[in-house]
């Protein structure tokens, strides 16, 4: 498998689940256009890839079958333009971004015409046969276009990072060195179909160097893209295992105050062990209400553990005043504050009452 081959891969396995990702998004904020017009950008870009393939997967300059190299390309000087619209419409007013991309739209929809003509004209032989001149003029009018539409969202990435949210500014700093590589590789591209043209030998390296800038360059610019969503999940994930842990490490306290005050539940729902053990929906439900019911719990049994005093530990003195409310001792009249976090957010507290949970699992082995 050679490298073009190689790279062609590596960028459709990470093209597609992008895409899909991009999607499942729009679908959350239908009416985001900057969301619209990024999607697009992908959607235009997957669906390059299958014309791509019909038309031999070949390399500038060789010519492979005109009709699916038409499509094609139009589906990559659309994947460029759309990127212009979604910084236009993600860095401006409304008003201002539609003028800007009717401005844009008048290069975009000048390359097209001029493919098309070219594919209109081109005679019904081998594409190994079709006229030098056509071939070229196709290709050119082609890496003109996406040159100029890829330098100028390098410049719009750029500018617009800085005003942007990290995750979102980082990504588009990934995008951006993307697009720096693909307009040298897009320069590259049209010295390469101007030597092919006048007849002289293309030089090795400059072959070499369309594929290893171009190729590249794509898979940064879906990687770029695609990073402030991904970043926002993974960050999601790994709240969303803390808040798993810290309900499980918080079951000994939780079991030990729900058999005391099975009344304080704020479910009316009788809990399974099993499915309680290994259930991962309703994460976030399940630890903030654990964590209610700890609190309200330790309220309730805090007259019990003033009237203890201060002798041991507090899992032990939590324990004899559970077993005190079970004999139906007479309640003392004033309670006590009971696992008092060092600060006033609710990490804080959560860290004092796993803290206490793991003292009584840790008595009770």
């Amino acid at each position: 498998m050679n490298a073009h081959i190689t790279l062609t891969v590596i960028q459709g396995v990470i093209l597609y689940p992008a895409l899909l990702w991009k999607i499942y998004q729009l679908t959350r904020a239908p009416k985001d256009v900057a969301r619209w017009m990024v999607t697009a950008c992908l959607a235009c870009f997957a669906a390059s890839y299958p014309f791509g393939l019909l038309a031999g997967n070949v390399n500038q300059p060789d010519p492979g079958p005109i009709v699916p190299l038409l499509f094609q390309h139009i589906l990559l000087c659309g994947l460029v333009y759309t990127l212009a619209c979604f910084f236009l419409f993600s860095a401006l007013p409304a008003a201002q971004a539609k003028r800007r991309a009717w401005l844009e739209a008048v290069p975009l929809g000048a390359a097209i015409l001029v493919m098309a003509a070219v594919t209109v004209l081109m005679p019904g032989v081998p594409p190994e046969k079709y006229p030098l001149s056509g071939v070229s003029i196709f290709y050119l009018t082609a890496d003109l276009y996406l040159t100029y539409g890829i330098a100028s969202a390098c410049l719009f990435a750029r500018r617009y990072a800085r005003g942007a949210s990290p995750r979102l500014a980082r990504g588009l700093l990934v995008a951006s060195v993307g697009f720096a590589i693909g307009a040298v590789g897009g320069a590259t591209l049209i010295a390469v179909v101007l030597v092919h043209w006048a007849g002289a030998a293309i030089p090795w390296l400059l072959v070499q160097a369309t594929v290893f800038l171009v190729f590249p360059s794509a898979i940064l610019l879906v990687v770029g893209l695609s990073y402030p969503g991904v970043a926002t999940r993974v960050a999601a994930a790994r709240v969303w295992w803390q808040h798993l842990r810290m309900y499980h490490r918080l079951g000994p306290l939780w079991t030990r105050l729900h058999e005391a005050f099975p009344e304080d539940a704020l479910s009316r729902v009788r809990l399974n062990p099993w499915r309680d053990a290994l259930s991962l929906r309703g994460v976030h439900r399940r630890y903030y209400r654990r964590v209610i019911e700890c609190r309200d719990g330790l309220v309730r049994i805090s007259p019990y553990l003033a009237h203890l005093g201060d002798d041991g530990s507090l899992a032990d003195r939590l324990t004899e005043a559970l077993h005190a409310h079970a004999r139906h001792d007479p309640v003392p009249q004033e309670g006590m504050p009971v696992a008092l976090p060092d600060g006033d957010g609710l990490d804080d507290d959560v860290r004092e009452l796993v803290t206490l949970s793991e003292s009584l699992r840790t008595a009770a082995a």
